[in-house]
């Protein structure tokens, strides 16, 4: 998986994804990342990204055309003449979720488009924008949180960044429940025990036990998300 990251702020992503399992990854050479400063592509002297909006209102707003050189530059070192999706954080997406982070870890390459200000003006974002995606009805001061929040999820289902990928297959969301109460050592701790199933060895009950706090943590935590599951599920 190749990211790219079109922002005013490469430092934030990078520093955000040279940590822990993904540097990890980066390093085997499982994930990449390029970072692309806009204001690189700014041909004015003061290296002005924004402008006020026609029509009045308050703040300023990212012009296209800044944008859109960042964009064919890395269209051009990508080299490849499909379409490659290209993702924009903001609140007017639609809420970025699991499925969805499953189906972007598919693709060989992903670019990221991080605004600011005010946003982005529209024709730029008509002319390139595939997919508009959010992490919640709330406003940041740019996209670059989102992004790695976003870059994050797609790649812990990349084959070979997680170290056990059954791991990415049993956790939250991946069967339409939140994940079950896990423990380790030692079986007490401040007087609480580690369930008796789970040290019986018997792996149908301790599967069959599972189940049942999944069921049980997304009904009381994810009442939304219960009723879906159980929905999809009741014959």
């Amino acid at each position: 998986m190749n990211f790219h990251v079109m922002t005013l702020f490469p430092e934030l992503i990078e520093k955000g994804m040279n940590t822990g399992v993904l540097y990890r990854a980066m390093d085997r050479g499982i994930l990449s990342l390029s970072t692309y400063n806009i204001r690189d592509y700014v041909s004015n002297p003061h290296k002005r990204v924004d402008d006020y909006t026609y029509g009045g209102g308050a703040g300023m707003l990212m012009q296209a055309e800044y944008v859109y050189l960042t964009y064919q530059d890395i269209m051009s070192r990508i080299g490849s003449d499909k379409k490659v999706r290209v993702i924009y954080t903001t609140p007017q997406g639609s809420v970025f979720d699991q499925a969805k982070a499953e189906e972007l870890s598919k693709e060989e390459e992903l670019i990221f488009l991080c605004g600011h200000y005010e946003g982005i003006d529209e024709r730029v974002l008509e002319e390139i924008v595939t997919d508009y995606l959010s992490i919640g009805d709330y406003i940041l001061t740019g996209g670059e949180l989102a992004s790695l929040v976003m870059m994050d999820a797609v790649s812990r289902l990349i084959p070979g960044v997680l170290n056990n990928d059954e791991s990415a297959m049993t956790e939250s969301f991946s069967d339409g429940l939140l994940e079950y109460p896990q423990y380790t050592r030692p079986e007490e701790w401040h007087g609480k025990k580690v369930p008796e199933v789970l040290l019986s060895g018997h792996h149908a009950n301790v599967e069959k036990w599972r189940l049942e706090q999944s069921i049980e943590r997304t009904r009381q935590r994810r009442p939304d998300l219960y009723e879906k599951w159980k929905a999809e599920n009741d014959t």
